[in-house]
């Protein structure tokens, strides 16, 4: 027998627990069968590192084209270059990845060397993107590139025309590429140009080298046209090298005598296209601002879980001494966008 107290406590307790159960089971009793959506995760700044292996205006550009993209979409960008050697590349690549970024952007120095560390990268959640050079794996979101077969081709046909109206149909070529640094990519620049240029049966091209600095290329370039007196066409398929293929015309005193067809743009090719002495022809110029932007585009609708082209081709664009006017409006851009 409880006490009066105890029976009042008791009671209590039990019409309580009854309560809650009845509270429970209609509780359950409104719900659907659908699992409950879980909660939307808060949004947070994304972080891209966006790495370069190259200090160039190209690789200059490209940042630039990054930053203006990641400014605009309210993203945290951190730069670094590789400076063409693999170790430090995979050491970048392994910070990055130990900082837990978002999204790697990256122009691999080369498509199965660079593929480990990118990799392990991936596997840990973080998205790649290739630009410029591209990887031999499948994992990359997203590769952006300007078409290297492309420049060469267009810079082909540039001189193509040179020879024909300026040479009748004739002449001896010597060739800087960066086989040994990036062959893929020379191999297309230079096989689009060689593909244009044998469409003239008088062409023959007598020398093909490497040398993709311009130190270099002015050595190069000037032991080339030691050896072959008789050549007229020097065609460089890289920034560096037709600065140095210009400088070796200049120093050789050939300056009217020997063109110069390149691939690449920068300040000083620019000022090379307009200068008086008649040396440099005519440029295929890359669009890495817009490879920069599409890079960082890329990676932050991957981020939103937004479909996004595999592979995107970018066309180049020819500045010939034959139209200074287009020369001249390029020159403009640029200035505009190295000078932000």
């Amino acid at each position: 027998m409880f006490k009066s107290g105890q029976g009042r406590g008791a009671v209590l307790a039990l019409t309580f627990l009854a309560g809650l159960a009845i509270s429970v089971f209609c509780a359950g009793c409104g719900q659907s069968d659908q699992p409950a959506k879980p909660a939307q995760p808060v949004q947070k700044k994304a972080r891209l590192a966006g790495i370069i292996f190259q200090e160039d205006q190209f690789f200059r550009l490209v940042l630039f084209g990054m930053r203006e993209a990641a400014q605009k979409a309210g993203a945290e960008l951190l730069e670094a270059n590789s400076q063409n050697k693999p170790e430090k590349e995979y050491e970048l690549v392994n910070t990055y990845t130990a900082r837990k970024v978002d999204a790697i952007l990256v122009s691999p120095l080369s498509k199965t060397g660079s593929v480990a560390a990118l990799k392990q990268a991936h596997d840990k959640g973080i998205t790649i993107i290739t630009h410029n050079t591209p990887l031999e794996a499948d994992f990359s979101a997203a590769y952006i590139e300007c078409d290297p077969a492309d420049l060469g081709k267009q810079t082909g046909q540039a001189a193509s025309k040179y020879i024909k109206e300026k040479l009748g149909g004739k002449a001896k070529i010597a060739i800087l590429a960066f086989k040994s640094l990036v062959p893929e990519q020379s191999d297309a620049r230079v096989g689009g140009f060689k593909k244009e240029i044998a469409q003239l049966p008088g062409v023959e091209i007598v020398a093909e080298q490497d040398a993709w600095l311009a130190e270099a290329a002015v050595k190069k370039a000037g032991d080339i046209l030691t050896a072959n007196p008789g050549i007229n066409i020097l065609y460089s398929a890289n920034e560096g090298g037709t600065v140095g293929s210009v400088l070796a015309v200049q120093n050789a005193g050939k300056a009217g005598k020997i063109a110069v067809f390149g691939t690449d743009v920068s300040e000083q090719l620019i000022s090379f296209l307009l200068s008086p002495d008649d040396i440099l022809q005519a440029i295929t110029a890359q669009r890495p601002v817009e490879v920069g932007r599409m890079a960082v585009e890329s990676a932050l609708k991957v981020l939103r879980g937004e479909p996004v082209e595999k592979k995107t081709y970018l066309h180049g664009v020819v500045l010939s001494r034959d139209n200074p006017s287009g020369v001249k409006e390029f020159e403009t851009q640029l200035k505009k966008w190295i000078a932000q």
